[in-house]
This record gives C-alpha cells, structure tokens and sequence, in this order.
C-alpha cells in the first residue's frame, strides 16, 4: 500500500501510524524548511499548487492520496484535483469535494446552506453584494446597529479569527471598515452569549460518525481565540440534560455532513445558547481540526488515522462507532512546556489515565485524558499544571 500525502506540518500525526501498518507514505511539501519532511519514506518539495501532487500522484501510481491541510487556502483547488483524480484514474483522495468545499469556505455560503436545511444558526444580514462601496455599508451598518451592539461584523472568507470583528460602537465599525477596505462581502450577524463547542465528523462511503462535542469555552467580546482556552471534552454544562443535548449537537453534525456531502474529516463550530438552551451552527471546516487531540483523548478515535484507514480500504462507520470510548479530557495552554515528548513518537495516549504535550514552540498545550475528571485533575497536579487557575 502506498499513500501520497500533500502537506507536512500535520504529518507528525499520522507517520507512526502509517509505519506500523506497513504503508509506505511519499510527502509534498512547498516549504523547504518544513518539519518533518524526513518522517516520510520519501518526500518531495514542489510549488504550490496542486498540479506537482497531482503528477507525482501518478508517477508514483500511488494507491490513495490524503491532504493534510490546517488551513483554509488551498481547498478549493484540493477539491478540483479530487474530482479529477477519482473520475479520471479512480484514484481515491480521502478529502470533501468541489460542493462542501465552497460551502464550507465562505461564511455567506454557509449561512444560506444552514437557513436553507432549516438548521438554527444566528440571525445575519448581508450588507451588500459586492462590497464597492464603503461608505454605502458604513450608512447601512450604522442603521443595523441602533441598539443591537454588540454585533459580530465578518467577511465571507477568512481563517481563525481572521475576516470576524465584535463590534461594540461606532466606532468599532469605522476602523473595522477602514481596515477591510476590499473586494470581499461583509455581512453582520447576532452576538450570542453562550458557550462554543466544536465537534467533528468522519465521512466515508456515504456513511458518516460523529465524534464528541468539545467544549471551548464562554463567548467573549474580546473573540479570544479557542487555542488560548481550556477545552474539555465530552461537553458538560450545568443546568443541561447534557446526554440529550450532547445526542442533539451529534444527530445535528451528522445531518450536516450528509446534506453537505462532505469526505474524510469536518469540524462544526456552535453556540450553544445559554438562554434558550438551544444550539446555534457559526460555521464548518472540511479539513483536519484543531480539536483532534482531545478528541482522540476522549473517544480513543484519532480522526487522522482515521484518514489513512479510509485510504487503506479499511474503514467502516460501525467499527469506528463500536470502538469509541467516553473518557473525560482537558487540553490545556501551557505555553512552553518542559518535555521530550512533543514529537511523533508520542502521539497516541498510553492508557485509560494518559496525556501527550503538542503544538509549536511557546504556544504547546497539553491535553489529559482521564476515566474521571477527577483523575484528569489529578494528572496536571502531577504534570505541575495549575487547572484551577486556568479555569477561572
């Protein structure tokens, strides 16, 4: 079995487990420099783009191809050789296609698909259709926000945190318009208090597994980022039936995907609306999350391999379904933390009461997995990791 891999910044993730099943793993990267370029049996720096994949795909006569992309940016045109490489040479690229791609890379596309398939998302407005005219949406915004502020103010494209600004005044709105002076759409939508959850989907064969909704803590006017949160994970609010509510944002990530026709990982962003006990859907990624740690701490599903089994030919929803597990797990920022543990070799968790340190230089995290919260707890006091202060 051989698999192509485009993208070496998440293939740290994903190299031991490629090696122990006996896969041979070929790498493409357009960065030099780029870390673990040598994990692979073999690499390849090419330009960038997806036309140099694409013909060492064939080259190589490579049995599957799995992008690992972070980010946003390249998508679209991963989606395009996708639907050439599967319709032409039948060869399988384990990532979603041209349709979820473009819904899940523009944030006025999501909306309309969410309100569209009657899911609850937050009320929006688009300010105008092609954005020419400053001025022009600066009038219109300042009559949307006569005693609605805060409001959140986003463009149609953008990546963590980028393209969204939380609006409090007027003049919030001057410097943000001043600051987005280009051609992209902008649209305002409703600020909820509550709390953001994450959950991911794996989708293959028309059959997809939702994982477990991962809490990332309270909404803030500030929009500080989830990297510099404590997540937990299953999700567990007070005052919730949380087993119904964690079933509803499950059966919810699973309709998505489906009506999407996404392939291989998604990540669905919420707010779960702490007045109406309701769940709101802000946006969906299709390509590997930033939740996958904890994830895999709490369900024992690790949605990167998950990548390479359904590349292999292996992967079944009700294998994935009948092996997830139901630990308590915390990620934790811990900024720099002393350990040699922060590489591949250590990317899988031992045991029932376990924990791995990941993330780059200065910004590591560490996530924990527990049979109990307690014994979560119980481990950062070992690690030397004060929870409670970060908690609070």
């Amino acid at each position: 079995m051989k698999i192509l891999f485009i993208g070496a910044r998440l293939f740290d993730d994903v190299a031991l487990y490629a090696r122990k099943k006996g896969i041979t793993t070929i790498l493409t990267e357009s960065n030099p420099q780029a870390a673990h370029l040598k994990l692979a049996d073999s690499y390849h720096v090419v330009s960038r783009g997806m036309e140099n994949p694409k013909e060492i795909a064939l080259k190589e006569d490579v049995d599957a191809v799995v992008p690992l992309m972070g980010v946003d940016g390249p998508l679209p045109e991963i989606a395009m050789m996708k639907e050439e490489l599967e319709s032409v040479y039948n060869l399988p690229v384990i990532t979603s296609g041209v349709n979820a791609t473009s819904i899940s890379g523009d944030k006025l596309k999501t909306k309309e698909f969410l309100t569209s398939n009657g899911i609850k998302t937050p009320e929006f407005r688009k300010i105008s259709e092609n954005s020419e005219n400053i001025l022009k949406k600066e009038n219109i915004l300042k009559n949307d926000l006569k005693g609605k502020l805060p409001l959140v103010l986003k463009k149609s494209r953008g990546q963590g945190g980028s393209g969204v600004k939380i609006v409090s005044s007027s003049g919030d709105v001057d410097r943000c318009l001043a600051e987005w002076n280009d051609e992209s759409e902008i649209f305002i939508e409703k600020f909820m208090e509550g709390v953001e959850v994450s959950i991911e989907v794996l989708r293959y064969n028309n059959e997809s597994v939702p994982l477990v909704p991962v809490y990332k803590g309270n909404t803030t006017l500030e929009g500080v980022h989830p990297l510099k949160k404590v997540k937990k994970a299953p999700l567990n609010l007070e005052g919730v039936d949380n087993q119904q509510n964690n079933q509803m944002i499950m059966e919810l990530a699973d309709r998505i995907a489906q009506n999407m026709g996404t392939e291989g990982t998604m990540d669905i962003d919420i707010i779960f609306d702490t007045e109406t006990k309701e769940n709101y859907v802000i946006e969906m990624n299709t390509r590997p999350s930033g939740t996958r740690y904890i994830t895999a701490a709490s369900t024992g599903i690790n949605p990167i391999h998950e990548l390479v089994d359904m590349a292999s030919g292996e992967w079944k929803a009700s294998k994935v379904k009948k092996s997830m597990k139901n630990f308590s797990a915390f990620e934790i920022p811990v900024g720099s933390y002393r350990s040699n543990r922060n590489n591949y070799k250590f990317r899988d968790f031992p045991g029932e009461n376990s924990w791995i340190v990941h993330g780059p230089e200065n910004y590591e995290r560490v996530t924990i997995r527990g049979k109990t919260c307690a014994d979560v707890l119980e481990t950062a006091q070992k690690l030397g990791i004060n929870l409670h202060s970060k908690l609070h």
